[in-house]
């Protein structure tokens, strides 16, 4: 059966298409056809007459099955803010039902393992009514949450958990993502409150690695969490 996730940070900036590379790179060690999808991007630029995101473009370089650039990120937006805002200056209107209909769309192919990566956290805005929860609930995936290990992440972890479990979704499990050099003050013990607190699997602990490919991390990542 295939397995398909949504998957989302407690901020941007927190590594989700680093992780959610890492985690298609893992399951293609296992032999698995891989897919991950961006649905939604804002923060684009041309390349061949064609608005492309950098996320999406490494989503594309990392996952097994053969799509189509726009098929992967159906929603380009050229402007780097909050999607709402970047649709907005383009006067495009983005919602959830189309993105869940390019999303299923794509998924026919059928592959054994795909992702589907949100754009910021949980709660960005889409539109002036919808967030990015919307896509998520209408996708109806479990949830993998990446928290970037800096200051004030446990309040922005245990808040987002929260907001999953309160849309109705299944938080499957959860990435400790190194995002600065410098090891945040008291890291092992924040760790330790995530473990707790969360109650969902850890299914990664990735270390600071700038530049590091995919395929390296593999080995701090146990896709058996995702009863794989």
């Amino acid at each position: 059966m295939a397995k398909t996730f949504f998957l989302t940070g407690t901020d941007t900036g927190v590594g989700k298409t680093f992780v959610s590379c890492a985690l298609l790179a893992a399951a293609n060690e296992k032999g698995l056809s891989t897919m991950g999808l961006k649905p939604l991007a804002a923060g684009c630029e041309l390349v061949n007459g064609q608005l492309q995101n950098e996320d999406a473009q490494l989503l594309q370089k990392h996952m097994s099955v053969d799509l189509p650039y726009v098929q992967i990120n159906p929603v380009a937006l050229k402007v780097a803010a909050s999607p709402h805002i970047a649709a907005a200056l383009e006067e495009r209107t983005v919602t959830a039902n189309r993105m869940e209909g390019v999303c299923r769309g794509a998924l026919m192919a059928c592959p054994d393992f795909a992702l589907v990566e949100g754009a910021g956290g949980w709660r960005v805005p889409i539109s002036p009514r919808e967030t990015m929860a919307d896509l998520a609930k209408k996708l109806d995936f479990g949830v993998i949450l990446v928290v970037g290990l800096r200051l004030g992440c446990l309040n922005h972890a245990l808040l987002t958990a929260e907001a999953i479990r309160r849309d109705g979704l299944n938080l499957v499990g959860w990435v400790a993502n190194r995002v600065e050099a410098t090891p945040m003050q008291y890291e092992a013990e924040n760790i330790a409150t995530l473990k707790s607190a969360l109650d969902a699997p850890m299914i990664g602990d990735i270390p600071f690695s700038s530049g590091a490919e995919p395929e390296t991390l593999c080995k701090h990542l146990a896709l058996s969490c995702l009863e794989m």
